[in-house]
């Protein structure tokens, strides 16, 4: 499995750049400051940039909403003649602790309403990078909770964990997904403050 697009998902605009359901799209963007990334361009459904790491990989952004992420990765997959399998995609999820990380080469779409889109569009068979943004207590309301931002006691742990990810994406595609999950999803490695699981 060679890793040829990466594709952060969030949601577009400044009202939704802060907050915990967007931390896909700011992990592509550590990713694009660190490469040194020419600037995004703006095309029909994402935005895209290229990552030049020890390859060039693309990195994309759906300028769709979460829940409808699946038509930007079908015209992703068409524009570049790329299987799912090509395709890395970076997503939050409340289910893991702030800042824990867990990648998997395929897989359902658990409770993460972006996910189920990518699915229903072009099924399962894709990597995916899972970044946790689970806070001290329970949401009472999923929809409020992932569209919120950290808290400040969190902002240290969001950073580290975004900071963890763009390095689990790099070693991905330098070095392969087995490599990356057996480094980046122990426990171990979690951040700061958070819970192993």
């Amino acid at each position: 499995m060679v890793v040829e697009l990466v594709l952060g998902l969030g949601n577009p605009g400044p009202r939704y750049a802060a907050t915990r359901h967007n931390l896909g799209f700011r992990v592509v963007d550590e990713l694009a400051r660190r490469a040194g990334s020419p600037a995004w361009r703006s095309f029909p459904l994402c935005e895209l940039t290229r990552l030049p790491l020890e390859r060039v990989v693309i990195a994309a952004k759906p300028t769709t909403y979460m829940n409808r992420s699946g038509a930007a990765l079908a015209w992703l997959l068409e524009r570049f003649e790329l299987e799912p399998s090509a395709v890395l995609v970076v997503v939050d999820d409340l289910d893991l602790p702030l800042g824990r990380l867990r990648l998997r080469p395929s897989g359902g779409p658990g409770t993460h309403n972006g996910l189920r889109d990518l699915c229903d569009a072009v099924g399962t068979d894709f990597p995916r990078l899972r970044v946790g943004v689970s806070g001290d207590s329970a949401p009472v309301d999923l929809a409020d909770w992932v569209t919120s931002v950290f808290e400040d006691h969190e902002l240290e742990d969001a950073a580290a964990g975004i900071a963890r990810a763009a390095d689990a994406v790099e070693v991905v595609v330098t070095a392969g997904i087995q490599a990356a999950m057996n480094r980046f999803n122990r426990a171990d490695v979690a951040g700061p403050g958070t819970d192993s699981v």
